[in-house]
């Protein structure tokens, strides 16, 4: 029997996402990937943040991202809670915990906007905003690791199937297997590359994820630019923020 896990990713039209990370990164200076890296670690306990119980993966995973950012940087953790991921949940769809017909999930641009323009609260009521975001190209593995590197994670729209429910659930590494019905899309922050995986963290935990996986499942891929992690000590080499805020300041 597959245990059924809350999703809650929706499609973002192709035009949401004007900037590609492809522009602004200098391949021929980039220095070599390592084969393992990421901060994921530095986290004791990832938290849920409401996924279990609503489609709010889009939310859950950006206060992953922003708790990983802020511990790479070496500064305090912020603490983030089912209550306030779903404040807003609330926020960015309209959602009502007293109707449950209106958990239908996110999109990553609308998601991202807000993020951009509002920022994610934690438990004290900081806000926790991105600079930016670029859109990677869809399954290619090469952009996804250089930009985990970094930027320290990246945000994956996967489609998943009972299968992945399954493997998740028997804590086996999520790997392409034809065939499963899909189940809808969801959202992940990449945090590492370990052992021939990618790692992201889903429903509260760390998950491996093979590359198979990745080429065949992937739906959208955002990097963020977060100033929690790049004015601290992490600030990506060869990377054009410059030349990013120009065009910014130009849309």
């Amino acid at each position: 029997m597959t245990t059924e896990y809350k999703l809650g990713l929706n499609d973002s039209p192709d035009e949401a996402f004007p900037l590609k990370l492809g522009s602004y990164l200098k391949t021929s200076a980039l220095p070599k990937i390592p084969g393992s890296f990421g901060h994921e670690q530095l986290i004791a306990d990832w938290g849920m943040l409401g996924n279990d119980e609503v489609g709010d993966c889009v939310i859950a995973g950006s206060d992953h991202e922003a708790m990983l950012w802020n511990a790479a940087a070496g500064n305090p953790i912020p603490e983030f809670t089912t209550e306030t991921a779903l404040a807003d949940y609330s926020a960015i769809t309209g959602f009502n915990p007293a109707d449950p017909t209106s958990d239908q999930g996110t999109d990553m641009a609308t998601a991202a906007e807000y993020r951009k323009n509002t920022g994610m609260i934690d438990a004290a009521g900081n806000r926790h905003k991105i600079a930016a975001y670029l859109e990677l190209e869809p399954g290619n593995l090469n952009e996804l690791a250089a930009a985990t590197y970094l930027f320290g994670a990246v945000g994956i729209g996967i489609t998943v199937t009972d299968i992945a429910q399954e493997q998740f659930a028997a804590g086996k590494p999520w790997s392409f297997r034809l065939g499963g019905d899909v189940m809808g899309g969801h959202y992940v922050p990449v945090v590492a590359r370990r052992n021939g995986y990618f790692v992201v963290v889903t429903w509260g935990k760390l998950q491996k994820m093979t590359w198979a996986f990745y080429v065949q499942q992937s739906m959208r891929a955002i990097a963020y630019v977060s100033d929690e992690y790049l004015h601290n000590g992490e600030s990506p080499e060869h990377f054009d923020k410059a030349a990013l805020l120009r065009d910014l300041a130009a849309l």
